[in-house]
């Protein structure tokens, strides 16, 4: 089967990480819905933050997942509707929603954590072939911090 993205090779690769990542996320959805857990594929990195950290804000949240406030703010509103998180105001900042795991959220914890070790092996499974993928896709994003696709493509073209 032919695939586009594939033929115009570098043009193509964001396009075809993007696709590979919804293929995985919508699949671990109808996963997590197959299996009983009422739960989003997202999720599990701000449990696993929370049950480290026991108490952060959104923005400590979004910072340390390098992810958008926006979005941050979204998945913890579906997180708290779904009763897996307890907010309270920050006495020192009535501004700050303090987030932390809810009750329900530690006694799930241990079914939830089984399921996550499952879907790591899955990915393990996933990239046997190419050992070194972890560690050069680490090394893709610390380029793309020092400097971003603007930049660089922008110098590509001699432009400034």
């Amino acid at each position: 089967m032919n695939d586009f993205l594939t033929e115009i090779e570098y043009a193509g690769l964001m396009s075809r990480i993007k696709r590979l990542s919804d293929e995985v996320l919508y699949s671990t959805r109808d996963y997590y819905k197959t299996v009983g857990l009422d739960i989003e594929p997202n999720w599990h990195l701000i449990f696993l933050l929370l049950e480290k950290h026991k108490c952060m804000t959104i923005t400590e949240i979004a910072q340390e997942l390098r992810m958008s406030h926006p979005a941050c703010v979204k998945i913890i509103k579906k997180m708290k509707k779904k009763g897996y998180i307890n907010t309270s105001t920050d006495d020192n900042d009535s501004r700050k929603q303090l987030l932390e795991l809810s009750e329900k959220s530690k006694e799930q914890l241990p079914v939830f954590r089984e399921h996550w070790n499952a879907g790591a092996k899955t990915t393990e499974d996933l990239i046997k072939n190419s050992p070194h993928f972890v560690e050069e896709l680490k090394e893709m994003e610390i380029l793309v911090s020092e400097k971003n696709y603007k930049e660089r493509t922008l110098s590509h073209l001699n432009l400034k």
